[in-house]
């Protein structure tokens, strides 16, 4: 491709929502650094914005097709790490890092997107899980990671699995009654997850139904809940910078993982809730671009790669903004592109790399179907 051609292409609404979104971040970032009185995250996270720039370039440059015949062994090799983390000592309780000297790998971000590549390669080829008993190969590819990842534990990420395959299932073509017979299923198997999970993990879960705003800080879990509400409710509004206000006593400030995965808090103590909605907003305007772009991508593997980039990040978005304010429980979920972390910030600039790469290769000069099936074969 002509690289004048492949710049007419780039979805621009893309590239500008992410600068926004991690301008946005950086904001509360720096806003958690000033209300601790010490630390460093902000100049930490320009240090990871710097290595997520070339890394979104390349993962838009490399035709993503070429990816196809490596999928199943970024696959495999994304499992392995995931085995190499529980070899590592526990950090706060949890084996989710592989220390590397100067900074520390997350294997469950790259195991998101090996698991897409992965996923969008077995499916374009196939037209089996239009059937029931098809459906059961994709299953057994997502429980593998999925249980890895919560054993760590780590029940966040392990929540993102099943709705990326289920909307990768529905965009190749799988009939949405055996979809919603699996979902009946599941919601079934539910006590057998429920017995399955840390005490700590039902812990979490517990708190969501026993939340408070009155009164003391709870302790426990439910302690994070009550400070993230009382930091969005500081900002009111429009927020401590916008309406003037000054929240920097350090006995207001008691919020655990405040500039990692309680980040939204800060923007909502920092703008109000006019900056609360307006991140959404650009979240919204991100994610239907993606959905566009999926739409019109006639390839089949460049669509469902398209399709499971963007329901990551939507899950992703929901759950985190949706545990700051008591509807989902408590998770380690970083909020993609605004919160601080290394491996979260570079997974996300390789996932909407890997959008744009879709962008600009439709497809159209490949097939005029979408998928390797018609309606009369199946």
């Amino acid at each position: 491709m002509q690289l004048g051609e492949g710049l007419k292409r780039v979805p621009w609404t893309v590239i500008a929502s992410a600068v926004f979104l991690v301008t946005v971040g950086l904001s509360g970032i720096a806003r958690g650094d000033q209300l601790a009185g010490s630390g460093h995250y902000f100049t930490r996270q320009l240090i990871w914005i710097g290595l997520a720039v070339p890394a979104l370039v390349t993962a838009a440059w490399i035709p993503y097709r070429s990816l196809k015949p490596a999928a199943y062994l970024l696959f495999a090799g994304s499992l392995l790490l995931l085995l190499v983390v529980f070899l590592m000592p526990a950090h706060h309780g949890a084996r989710r890092w592989i220390p590397l000297g100067v900074f520390d790998v997350q294997p469950s971000e790259l195991a998101k997107l090996a698991f897409i590549l992965a996923l969008s390669h077995y499916l374009m080829y196939r037209r089996n899980y239009r059937r029931l008993l098809g459906l059961i190969t994709p299953f057994v590819l997502t429980l593998v990671p999925l249980v890895l990842v919560l054993r760590e534990p780590d029940l966040g990420t392990s929540l993102l699995f099943l709705p990326v395959l289920f909307a990768m299932l529905f965009a190749a073509g799988a009939r949405p009654r055996h979809l919603a017979l699996l979902g009946v299923l599941g919601m079934a198997v539910t006590p057998v997850l429920w017995m399955g999970m840390n005490v700590e993990q039902q812990s979490r879960i517990v708190s969501l139904f026993t939340q408070s705003d009155h009164g003391p800080a709870p302790r426990g879990d439910g302690y994070h809940l009550f400070q993230s509400k009382r930091m969005l409710a500081l900002g009111g509004t429009w927020g401590s910078e916008l309406a003037g206000m000054s929240s920097d006593d350090p006995a207001a400030y008691h919020l655990p993982a405040g500039r990692t995965d309680f980040v939204f808090c800060l923007i909502g103590e920092r703008w109000g809730l006019g900056g609360c909605l307006l991140t959404l907003v650009v979240y919204a305007v991100l994610l239907i671009k993606g959905l566009a772009i999926a739409a019109s991508t006639r390839e089949p593997f460049g669509r469902l790669l398209a399709t499971g980039v963007v329901t990551l990040l939507a899950a992703q978005a929901i759950i985190n903004t949706g545990m700051t304010v008591g509807l989902m429980p408590i998770t380690g979920m970083p909020l993609p592109l605004v919160s601080y972390g290394g491996s979260s910030l570079v997974a996300t600039a390789i996932a909407l790399g890997l959008l744009v790469n879709v962008a600009i290769r439709p497809g159209y000069e490949i097939t005029a179907e979408p998928f390797r099936f018609t309606a009369g074969t199946v």
